[in-house]
């Protein structure tokens, strides 16, 4: 029977610094008594748990997790985020301070390595300078395998542990006891520059690591923003009191003033105005609110004034509810990140065994020079596999990837969305916004009787009112003179209304005309059915007998939208579009930007519902959308674009934004995707080529054939030239000039 006392929460972790802190944690909260699933994000740094309270707590969570080495936090105060971030801040610094200074420190060290050897004290010199990079500076690298090894495991830190821990010691002994080589007729290298190198390299692999990871926990700070700190009650007594957020309960009375955001979901008591929703819908036009509408939390309040009463507080509001979906939606893992770990994860035990069975090998086969010619291959094998180029293969090519895209106006948030992108073949389109461009205005203006009056009377009732459509036709007139209206008057979902010398105008609806019995041309009346049917909004202007004008209001199609779905539509990927817009509008939109698969009527959770039809099909989508609306839908796909010009929100959930909401891109970031992904695999081949090449040639294998034995300064350089190779394979990428917009 399952257990229906099942409470998820999400918590941020402190101290992880790879994959493998993030797997540790992962089994420390999975082994905990009533804990059924939990999930650790190395990315975002956050781990979300299902558990039973009866049997667990997070006091419990942050005991275990504190018993594995890492941190948990549980208080779930406003300023958690807030903690977290300041200790994600503190890490960056940290390691930034160590890579410059293992850089700084490593560059005189290789110039005495490789031109300098023989001057007085160069050993001395590259040893002073060392010490500090290996045993300071590297230091976590030890902590981290020491950790490992405690936990029967081991990572990438373990051989940057062993490799540059051996190179170093081996050539302090070298250094101390130089004898020991001479009388075997061996010369003394030393090995510090390798040491020092490795270590600056991978701390700059790190470095490049935490700042691709900077922002995680943005969007939902931005939507915690979205809600006022504190709010204007009205008490029973009538009086208005300020509170803070955290004190609202059900049932309270609130007072909303102009330009103020709401706090909870209600419905409105007293009062009227237009609410901005478009952070929650997506949709331009403002919402009228009156007695008996519902209003919901983040939602901006334009000019006038109302009361609502409170239904839904705390985590039970939309917002509350949209702020978790985010935090899903940022739970995923990157598999290209996890790939090089768990590489690692059998990589290193392999060559650490190689080394060994080498050093072995050398004893028993070789006679007199065994242990000689052991201790060198074993420190070679461990200097040419320290996964160097490993490290900086996926963080180099991303970094490039990313750079070359914001210079395109392509933001790409991390590596999943890169690895997915390869593999989409369906587009969704959200169309307020995305397909046009969310913006309502005049398209055509056609009068029965045209004046200057008219027109200007037309204009001054339009600028008197709070309609978001009216500001579209106040906008379209130009140098037209403002007129004096009388007895103004805003009639809810109708239009407006107001006298000029006695005779009565009026500007809105069809209806409104109907009501007042005021008389329709049949020239205009065609003309307005004409307009409607190629779904534009038709909205009247009438003196108090007879309809004078009509001015359609549309939203137009972005010029570069009809070029993006050919492009797809080229390129064999099939194009969607989803809108809450009735079946014409959506159906003339549709034909017009040359989309045959549409669907209209669709409200925000119908939109993820949609697209998980689609998956369940075999489908790898892709879903392009401009507000929190489309969250849910951004959520569920496998690959979510934001369109730079709608809300902030969706471009910090989205894994790309279009940063000019120009949906040509979108083929471009597809392609850009693809050459990143291939790039990044490009780098890991190089990167383990030297390994499979040169790890056999370090542990001897040439020596019963040519009598040729790898010297470690020869696999220091080895190593060195795969990171390189690496690097430069990556920068390839920025070279590229042309990005055609086929896929």
């Amino acid at each position: 029977m399952e257990n229906k006392n099942i409470t998820q929460e999400s918590f941020p972790i402190l101290g992880m610094s790879c994959a493998s802190c993030a797997a540790r944690v992962d089994k420390a909260l999975n082994h905990q008594p009533g804990v059924s699933k939990a999930a650790v994000n190395y990315a975002s740094g956050m781990a979300t748990v299902e558990y039973d309270p009866s049997q667990c707590s997070p006091e419990a969570l942050k005991q275990a997790v504190q018993a594995a080495g890492y941190d948990l936090l549980i208080q779930q105060g406003r300023n958690t985020l807030e903690e977290a971030e300041q200790a994600h801040d503190k890490k960056y610094r940290a390691l930034k301070f160590r890579t410059t200074w293992a850089i700084i420190l490593s560059v005189p060290i290789v110039i005495i390595g490789m031109f300098f050897m023989d001057m007085p004290y160069a050993n001395l010199i590259m040893w002073a300078l060392s010490t500090p990079i290996i045993f300071g500076l590297g230091r976590s690298f030890f902590v981290s395998a020491w950790k490992q090894l405690e936990h029967g495991s081991a990572n990438m830190d373990t051989l940057v542990a062993n490799s540059t821990g051996i190179a170093y010691l081996f050539s302090l002994f070298n250094m101390l006891f130089p004898e020991f080589w001479l009388s075997r007729g061996i010369h003394p290298h030393v090995y510090f520059e390798a040491a020092s190198v490795i270590i600056a390299f991978i701390l700059l692999g790190r470095l490049l690591e935490e700042k691709a990871k900077g922002n995680t926990s943005s969007a939902i700070k931005k939507l915690m923003g979205l809600q006022p700190k504190n709010v204007t009650v009205i008490t029973p007594t009538g009086e208005q009191q300020e509170i803070s957020i955290e004190q609202i309960r059900p049932g309270d009375l609130l007072l909303v003033k102009p330009g103020e955001r709401i706090a909870v979901d209600g419905s409105v008591t007293e009062g009227e105005s237009f609410v901005d929703e478009s952070m929650l819908s997506g949709e331009p036009i403002a919402v009228s609110k009156y007695k008996g509408t519902k209003v919901f939390a983040g939602t901006i309040n334009q000019q006038g004034s109302f009361r609502f009463r409170a239904e839904k507080v705390g985590t039970d509001t939309l917002l509350a509810k949209i702020i978790h979906m985010v935090q899903d939606a940022q739970g995923s893992k990157a598999p290209v990140q996890q790939l090089v770990d768990k590489i690692a994860g059998i990589f290193v035990p392999v060559i650490i065994g190689i080394a060994i069975v080498s050093f072995i090998a050398w004893m028993l086969l070789d006679g007199e020079n065994g242990f000689t010619h052991g201790l060198l291959a074993l420190v070679t094998v461990l200097i040419i596999a320290c996964p160097c180029a490993l490290g900086l293969a996926t963080p180099t090519a991303i970094m490039v990837g990313i750079g070359k895209g914001a210079e395109r106006g392509i933001l790409i948030k991390d590596a999943e969305s890169l690895e997915i992108a390869k593999k989409i073949d369906t587009v969704v389109l959200d169309k307020t916004g995305t397909v046009t461009e969310g913006k309502p205005a005049v398209s055509d203006l056609i009068w029965n009787d045209r004046t200057e009056r008219a027109e200007s009377i037309f204009y001054s009732l339009e600028k008197l009112s709070e309609h978001p459509l009216a500001e579209a036709i106040a906008g379209y007139f130009k140098d037209v003179r403002f007129t004096e209206i009388e007895h103004f008057d805003s009639i809810t979902g109708k239009g407006v209304k107001g006298q000029v010398e006695d005779k009565t105008y009026y500007a809105g609806n069809r209806k409104l005309l109907e009501e007042n019995r005021i008389s329709i041309s049949p020239a205009l009346s065609a003309e307005a059915a004409r307009l409607t049917a190629e779904a534009q909004t038709v909205i009247w202007f009438a003196d108090d007998t007879a309809a004078l004008a009509i001015a359609a209001i549309t939203d137009r199609i972005k010029p570069t939208s009809i070029q993006a779905v050919a492009e797809l539509r080229a390129a064999g990927i099939e194009v969607y579009m989803l809108t809450g817009d009735n079946e014409a509008t959506a159906g003339e939109i549709a034909r017009q930007a040359g989309i045959t698969h549409y669907k209209a009527g669709v409200l925000p959770q119908d939109k993820a519902a949609f697209i998980s039809q689609l998956q369940k099909e075999g489908k790898k989508v892709a879903m392009a959308g401009d507000g929190i609306n489309d969250s849910a839908a951004l959520a569920q796909a496998d690959l979510s674009i934001a369109m730079g010009g709608g809300s902030d929100i969706a471009m910090d959930v989205a894994k790309m934004t279009i940063i000019s909401s120009d949906l040509t891109k979108i083929p471009e970031a597809l392609k850009l995707s693809r050459l990143t992904v291939r790039t990044i695999r490009q780098n890991l081949f190089w990167a383990f080529i030297y390994n499979l090449i040169g790890v056999p040639i370090a542990a001897g294998i040439l020596y019963p054939i040519n009598g040729f034995l790898l010297n470690p300064m020869i696999a220091g350089a080895a190593m060195a030239f795969s990171s390189v190779s690496v690097v430069s394979n990556s920068l390839r990428l920025k070279r590229k000039k042309n990005f055609v917009r086929s896929l």
